[in-house]
């Protein structure tokens, strides 16, 4: 069996569309790390799944796996590329899409050679993240073999931790990364940022992403980012994000209201692929 597909990227946060309306896809964790290998497969740092939805009041049902093969709530980026696919592959002409997630529902306008992304509301409670801790603040020192680390969990959608650091150039992003993506106090995991504040409206940000390891850019990481330096009184509400991929803006304006995230979305290519055998979800 063959499946159409589209390798698309946003800012270097590469991705594996595939549109489940027109075709019959049932895929399982093996296939998917198979395909996401960069010297055997397709390569990327997650699936992205176009599908029908079960909301009535959303337009497509939009599925997130990662290239281990485990599901993701949320993907900035990957919320960018599914709205400019959908225009390419000519599934709606609507400029302002809703797409139903596995955390809820977010929204999406084509604006020129960008996409803007209503994420929804964050939170920085720490059962929402989930984040393990007794005590309520703002930012908690967590142990790792690495050592001692300040962290500022935050949820996108999905679990965030966010340490600022001196110089994301010279951080072992890696090494840290991994003691703390899987730690306990994340008890589903985390992605985490390093964050440097420029000015008040500009910061540059790495982002260990769990299931993946470091990525170009992390769209989700980017607004955990912004949302923790407006939190601490770092920056104002409008922030500018430099990831290695490149940049990003993200809108906060403070606790209750949405994180708007805008950055570009990049088709690649797309082809054809055998899928031989169909596994359980």
């Amino acid at each position: 069996m063959q499946l159409k597909f589209a390798k698309m990227h946003g800012l270097g946060n590469d991705f594996m569309v595939i549109d489940a309306l027109t075709q019959d896809v049932t895929l399982g964790e093996q296939q998917i790390r198979a395909w996401a290998d960069r010297r055997t497969g397709i390569g990327f740092d997650q699936l992205l799944l176009v599908d029908a939805p079960t909301d009535p009041d959303v337009d497509f049902w939009y599925r997130i796996y990662n290239a281990d093969g485990t599901t993701a709530e949320q993907c900035g980026n990957g919320a960018r590329c599914v709205a400019r696919f959908v225009q390419d592959q000519q599934l709606s002409a609507k400029n302002t899409l809703r797409f139903q997630t596995s955390t809820g529902v977010i929204s999406t306008t084509l604006k020129g050679d960008n996409v803007e992304v209503n994420m929804g509301v964050p939170s920085t409670t720490p059962s929402d993240v989930p984040f393990l801790t007794d005590t309520a603040s703002l930012s908690y020192l967590v142990c790792s073999s690495t050592g001692e680390h300040l962290i500022t969990p935050v949820s996108v959608g999905n679990p965030h931790g966010v340490l600022f650091v001196d110089d994301v150039a010279t951080t072992d992003v890696v090494t840290i990364g991994s003691s703390l993506t899987r730690h306990e106090v994340f008890p589903e995991g985390a992605n985490i940022g390093f964050c440097r504040v420029v000015d008040r409206g500009f910061i540059r940000l790495r982002v260990f992403e769990r299931g993946v390891g470091e990525t170009r850019a992390c769209g989700t990481g980017a607004c955990a980012a912004a949302i923790a330096c407006v939190l601490h009184g770092h920056t104002e509400n409008k922030v500018k994000v430099s990831l290695p991929g490149g940049k990003v803006r993200i809108t906060w304006d403070g606790p209750g209201k949405p994180v708007i995230l805008s950055g570009p979305a990049t088709m690649v290519y797309s082809g054809l692929i055998e899928c031989p055998q169909q596994e359980p979800r």
